[in-house]
């Protein structure tokens, strides 16, 4: 064996630093150039960076023409309890939140259950913007470019059972990072879930941007659901366990105030919340209130799924 000395070795064959430090994202990116180059199934990859801008096609046939709600509104003011129950302590305290690296388990009725990275449920999916509305619960609203894909995507790859009538979705609990989870305000980890065919509809998206950026921690960075006909609390945030199941969960929120929050929480000013009424609501950054819509102004892509029940004591 050849062994060289180090005034054998010319300045131009040593490594650099910063190229060594960085050897182990080379050699991932070169394995996935690699792989596409053979054509194997599934590696047009969507891939995460740790910041700036994400690549994706713009959606028209599932956005809305109504103006965006400034950045700042959408990103400074937030419900996210695990990091405080006030709209602000999520933009202060979301920071110290570790989001990489980030696995998701996939559970249940399902064939291909196990636990997978983010790149791993990201990799065959070309990422998309679309501009849905979204309603909270307290008579606010926002319009924002969500950067995400159709959530029946991942559940076709993972083949559900024919017992999967639901899809239970759980949050990260780490109060270490999350210090609204030190308090019991809430039955933690949070909880929520859909219908399978809720679950399955085109709307229905898996986010993990905004404004073609990387998703802010504060709106649920890495990965969330988004739901637009629903109240905001439906698209649950940081997503660690998607599980497929035969009975309906018991959300969190439903868990909490039965009365107040139900299973399928779909806009309807119709029904007002115990406290207040849900007639009318407020864009963030805007100063004057507006009529709330049905499903959100959503009625004529979902109202079908709720054919024939009755949507007040069904809420």
């Amino acid at each position: 064996m050849l062994i060289k000395k180090p005034s054998d070795i010319k300045p131009s064959e040593i490594t650099p630093q910063s190229v060594y430090q960085r050897r182990r994202e080379f050699m991932r990116t070169s394995l996935g150039l690699l792989l596409a180059g053979a054509g194997l199934p599934g590696l047009s990859a969507a891939t995460l960076p740790r910041s700036g801008k994400l690549d994706a096609v713009k959606n028209p046939s599932l956005s809305t023409d109504e103006t965006l709600t400034p950045w700042a509104n959408a990103t400074e003011y937030n419900n996210f309890y695990e990091f405080g129950s006030d709209k602000y302590s999520p933009a202060k305290l979301a920071g110290r939140l570790t989001t990489s690296p980030w696995r998701l388990s996939i559970e249940g009725e399902v064939a291909r259950s196990g636990s997978y990275t983010l790149e791993d449920i990201l990799r065959p999916h070309a990422l998309e913007e679309r501009i849905y509305r979204l309603r909270c619960v307290e008579r606010w609203s926002m319009v924002v470019p969500w950067v995400g894909f159709s959530l029946a995507e991942l559940i076709k790859r993972f083949e559900p059972t024919s017992r999967a009538k639901y899809v239970e979705f759980t949050t990260l609990y780490r109060p270490e990072e999350m210090p609204g989870q030190k308090r019991r305000v809430l039955d933690w980890p949070y909880v929520e879930g859909l219908r399978m065919d809720e679950a399955m509809h085109p709307l229905t998206m898996l986010a993990v941007g905004l404004y073609g950026e990387i998703l802010p921690n504060q709106n649920g960075a890495p990965i969330r659901l988004v739901v637009p006909w629903k109240y905001g609390f439906k698209s649950i945030k940081s997503i660690v366990k998607i599980r497929f199941t035969e009975q309906q969960p018991v959300s969190t929120w439903t868990r909490s105030a039965p009365s107040e929050y139900g299973f399928y929480s779909n806009v309807n000013p119709d029904v007002d919340h115990p406290r207040w009424s849900q007639k009318r609501e407020r864009r963030l950054g805007e100063f004057l209130k507006r009529k709330t819509e049905p499903f959100n102004g959503y009625a004529e892509q979902v109202a079908g799924l709720y054919r024939g029940m009755d949507l007040k004591k069904y809420y």
